[in-house]
């Protein structure tokens, strides 16, 4: 069934093929306000929760430092830090029998990544990993079992990153450089300038967003490869296999199962159910990617699967404007985990989950690596390229 209405009058909508549609009819809103009961709390400032023309023209004056056809170069560019951020990640884990994949690995990864393509001073990094894990923290909140603490802690965090970012942004102008941060800041494209605090709405998007997705698809992944031995194997023996490889995982275990939110202008149609103006509509991207009418065999892992036209990124003037670099992370994590881990074991399946229904990831990932005996010591194959 396409669509279900729920009994708070939300509509659900879990087919590939509506999902895609509402993804990218102008006729839908991504904006708070536009729902008949919005909420009490104040959107974010970020464009992802923005309408045309305001979300266009923020969207563009970020992606003119982000990507194509104004910075082609910037993933590529990249690349060497990439793999020797991953190579140095994996030096750490040497002589340990059992590892932590989120707290030792995928947890470190991204906000090191965005803190090095924003221009953040290696010296305050240790603080935005802080503000990073305080926020995710608060993000799992449940009044009814954490202590306010949790919450409150990351209100803190929040308060705190906006105020260093702004500060950066700051001190950025009249000193354009190679950062985002500081192209951002002296930028006078056709579109303008970008704002002080749109500059840091979007670095707190790329910071926090970015962040919470690619910990989830690198942690997702090695669970995946894990559960399917085989797949691991070709991996380590045929490395080009990771490209198919992630666009299969986007699918088929996706960072992110649920848009928990979308609002109509007007009375919209969708397979035959009229939806009224201002409802919330609540779309399963995980539903959609793995739909039977739209894919072969869907609930089989199959990294050969060809026209995978997924889900995992989102689709129409919202999808992820951070998809190619999460790509290309979580390939050379990916790949560089399988090749040096020596005999990877899940020691607990399924592991512990966050208790998000959005945000699809576990929060913690034990495996064993090495001969597993007491008083051995976990081998790594090698070492990473370009390692420093």
């Amino acid at each position: 069934m396409p669509v279900a209405r729920q009994e708070d009058g939300s509509y659900v909508i879990s087919t590939h093929r509506e999902i895609t549609d509402i993804l990218n009819d102008p006729h839908l809103s991504s904006d708070l306000r536009n729902l008949l009961r919005p909420p009490s709390a104040e959107p974010t400032s970020s464009f992802i929760h923005m309408d045309p023309p305001e979300h266009d023209r923020l969207r563009r004056m970020a992606m003119r430092h982000f990507g194509p056809p104004h910075t082609p170069g910037l993933v590529t560019g990249l690349e060497g830090f990439l793999t020797a951020t991953v190579g140095s990640l994996i030096d750490d884990l040497a002589g340990k029998e059992q590892i932590d994949v989120v707290d030792d690995f995928a947890f470190r990864f991204p906000v090191t990544v965005t803190c090095h393509l924003l221009g953040v001073p290696r010296e305050d990094e240790p603080r935005f990993h802080l503000w990073v894990n305080d926020i995710m923290n608060s993000n799992d909140y449940n009044p009814k079992t954490d202590p306010k603490e949790k919450l409150d802690k990351g209100v803190q965090a929040r308060e705190d990153l906006r105020q260093c970012l702004g500060g950066l942004v700051e001190h950025r102008h009249g000193r354009p450089g190679d950062d985002l941060l500081g192209r951002l800041a002296n930028d006078d494209g056709p579109d303008g300038r970008m704002t002080d605090d749109e500059i840091v709405a979007t670095a707190r998007l790329l910071l926090i967003a970015g962040h919470e997705t690619t910990v989830n698809l690198i942690t997702n992944g090695m669970l995946t490869l894990l559960r399917h031995p085989q797949v691991l194997q070709r991996l380590r023996d045929e490395p080009d296999l990771i490209v198919p490889l992630v666009e299969e995982l986007l699918r088929y275990e996706p960072p992110v199962h649920i848009i928990p939110w979308r609002a109509a202008y007007s009375d919209i149609t969708v397979a035959d159910t009229v939806i009224p103006k201002g409802s919330r509509i609540i779309l399963m991207l995980a539903s959609g990617s793995r739909d039977p009418k739209r894919f072969h065999d869907p609930d089989r892992f199959d990294p050969d699967r060809r026209d995978n036209q997924h889900l995992g990124f989102g689709s129409g003037i919202h999808l992820c404007f951070g998809g190619p670099l999460a790509r290309r992370e979580t390939q050379i994590a990916l790949t560089e985990l399988v090749r040096r881990l020596e005999r990877p074991r899940l020691v607990a399946d399924p592991p512990p989950y966050r208790p998000s229904p959005v945000l699809r990831g576990p929060i913690h990932l034990h495996i064993e690596q090495g001969d597993g005996c007491r008083g051995s010591r976990g081998r790594l194959q090698g070492r990473a390229a370009h390692a420093t």
